[in-house]
């Protein structure tokens, strides 16, 4: 049984992803810090924000509604990954990537849950 955001698996590995998002971008050129770094930092504070407010809310119907947005953010970190690379600015975010593609599963399971 769910009591709290805190409970869930993909709202605990997602916060782990920010602490590694902030790292990463920590390394970009002072310029891109402030640009992509910052775009994508917000993306991946989105995920485990959306989680939590959506879990706060009344009702499946307005969970889910976070959850899908929490889906938009993993989509975006994705691209903004993407980005990343093709600039040179990270060698590779397989990792990363495949930690989102994860999150995504998990979310979309949980999703189908709270329809049934």
């Amino acid at each position: 049984m769910v009591k709290s955001h805190k409970d869930l698996k993909v709202w605990k590995e997602s916060m782990l992803l920010v602490k590694d998002v902030y790292e990463m971008t920590n390394s970009f050129p002072p310029d891109e810090r402030f640009t992509l770094g910052q775009q994508m930092r917000r993306s991946a504070i989105s995920i485990p924000s959306n989680i939590a407010e959506g879990a706060g809310r009344r009702g499946n119907k307005e969970w889910i509604r976070f959850l899908n947005i929490a889906l938009g953010s993993i989509s975006e970190l994705e691209t903004q990954l993407e980005i990343a690379k093709v600039l040179e600015f990270v060698n590779d975010p397989t990792k990363e990537i495949e930690q989102l593609i994860y999150f995504r599963r998990m979310i979309l399971k949980l999703i189908a849950s709270l329809n049934s």
